[in-house]
């Protein structure tokens, strides 16, 4: 598969985790649906373009996040007032990523969506954008950075890597390495009415901090020989 390592970050990002609706929560690092949102903002696509591109960049796009450095959580209380009432006013609490940034693993599966592929990376590639990317909400706009281009090829057995894994990949536990590993249930599918299908939501395992983890399973392995998990 054609595929591309883009790099993302910004000084602060929240992807909502959709059971914490009174005082948000976030994802660990970007989700699928939240890169194909930001993939329409670079290529300046409008809400109604987006319907139906959700679910066919869902089934066309694969990716696989690298957690450059430790995952930092912050949570900010904001004062939301009512348009009817401005005098009614009601604290609210969101958790927010300080600093994100991610290597971020895009292949292309089929040719439906090379047009919009295309034009993305050649946006990337020069650092322009039609509508301001975010990290998941628009007060927290993303920086990208194209880093290369090249080819996914399908593999099975053991190998490293420093992206998520999921289910039924089998870690390999060395004793002698000690680091942190993180855990995230994570959303794969945005129907037309930008609804993440619950029964697509996947949980991963990651590293942080430039640690690798040791796999047994089906993988990928990019052009320049790193190893990653699609979904």
């Amino acid at each position: 598969m054609n595929g591309a390592l883009i790099g993302i970050e910004g000084a602060w990002g929240h992807f909502k985790k959709p059971e914490t609706n009174n005082n948000p929560l976030t994802h660990d690092f970007i989700t699928k649906t939240a890169l194909i949102g930001l993939i329409g903002a670079v290529t300046g696509k409008s809400r109604i373009e987006m319907k139906p591109l959700f679910p066919q960049l869902s089934e066309d796009l694969q990716y696989g996040v690298q957690v450059i450095g430790e995952v930092q959580k912050e949570s900010w209380a904001f004062t939301l007032r009512k348009a009817v009432n401005q005098i009614d006013k009601a604290p609210k609490h969101m958790e927010f990523l300080h600093n994100p940034k991610f290597l971020v693993a895009i292949a292309l599966f089929g040719e439906r969506s090379q047009n919009v592929w295309i034009e993305f990376l050649s946006r990337v590639k020069v650092e322009e954008a039609i509508y301001t990317p975010v990290l998941g909400i628009h007060n927290c706009p993303a920086n990208l950075h194209f880093i290369k281009e090249g080819i996914f090829e399908k593999r099975k057995g053991e190998f490293s890597t420093y992206g998520f894994v999921k289910n039924p990949h089998k870690i390999q536990i060395k004793s002698s390495r000690k680091f942190r590993i993180g855990f995230d249930k994570i959303p794969t599918y945005q129907n037309n009415d930008f609804w993440n299908l619950p029964d697509r939501y996947i949980e991963v395992i990651y590293p942080t901090n430039g640690n690798t983890i040791e796999v047994n399973g089906e993988y990928f392995q990019f052009s320049d020989g790193s190893n990653w998990v699609l979904v």
